[in-house]
């Protein structure tokens, strides 16, 4: 199932369903309780939102061989953990804007899991019972800054540096070598395949439940394959995830 979040005709914001004809909208959210309403909406009604309103994003850097190789990184021996704020998130269509601060910004696309329940002290092999699915994010980066402050807070932390979308899809298993690629205005800057990360999606559940207590709707970003580079004001960015869809979003400037 692919679960969207939506504002449709009038001002109210809801979860929906994804069907043939359009968006099913539900009462409630994914995380709760929730059940389908009669009224479906077109594609074309909906104006879709970041799929989720995490209370964090806890993203882990250098998780393909190829991007540390590209930053000349080593693979680090356990999963290299951040934060990102939850005023970064935006949605599909929303734009990118460069702060004034830097003049590197990058795009990283990434595979991103969302939290379904409270989840502490998870084993790898359970991880699957505390997700609600996979969505498509861009771990935006200020790589001037980056370098500059010699940790990642300020670099990642922009408001609008981590779109989300376009839907979660619950369905959705990691390890059969999905595609992941990374386009700007058409043009095709990073692509992967999900079984190159280093470490899988349970391994790190499970590092990063071991230090701080997940939330329902709390963001796991599981780290961008090579091939990131700086955007501009004016650039379309396209991230995609094979059998979950692609996140557009254009970038702007303050």
């Amino acid at each position: 199932m692919k679960i969207v979040r939506l504002r449709s005709g009038r001002d109210d914001i809801t979860y929906g369903g994804v069907e043939e004809e359009g968006i099913r909208l539900y009462r409630g959210t994914p995380f709760v309780a929730w059940e389908p309403t009669e009224s479906l909406v077109t594609f074309e009604e909906a104006e879709l939102l970041a799929p989720v309103l995490p209370t964090k994003i806890v993203a882990i850097g250098k998780n393909y061989a190829d991007h540390a190789a590209e930053m000349d990184s080593v693979m680090p021996d356990e999963p290299l953990m951040f934060l990102k704020p939850a005023t970064s998130v935006i949605g599909p269509h929303q734009p990118i804007v460069l702060p004034s601060q830097s003049t590197n910004v990058h795009h990283e696309v990434e595979l991103a899991a969302v939290v379904g329940k409270v989840a502490k002290n998870v084993s790898a092999e359970n991880a699957s019972d505390y997700l609600l699915g996979y969505t498509v994010a861009n771990d935006v980066t200020a790589r001037d800054l980056q370098a500059a402050d010699g940790q990642w807070t300020r670099a990642k932390g922009f408001d609008t540096f981590c779109p989300l979308g376009p839907a979660i899809e619950t369905e959705f298993d990691p390890g059969q070598g999905w595609t992941i690629s990374c386009s700007v205005n058409d043009g095709l800057r990073q692509e992967g395949v999900l079984t190159d990360l280093h470490f899988g999606v349970g391994e790190l559940l499970e590092h990063v439940t071991a230090v701080m207590t997940l939330l329902p709707g709390d963001v796991l970003l599981t780290g961008t394959p090579a091939g990131v580079g700086p955007i501009e004001a004016g650039d379309v960015v396209e991230c995609s995830i094979e059998g979950i869809g692609t996140l557009r979003n254009p970038v702007g400037k303050r």
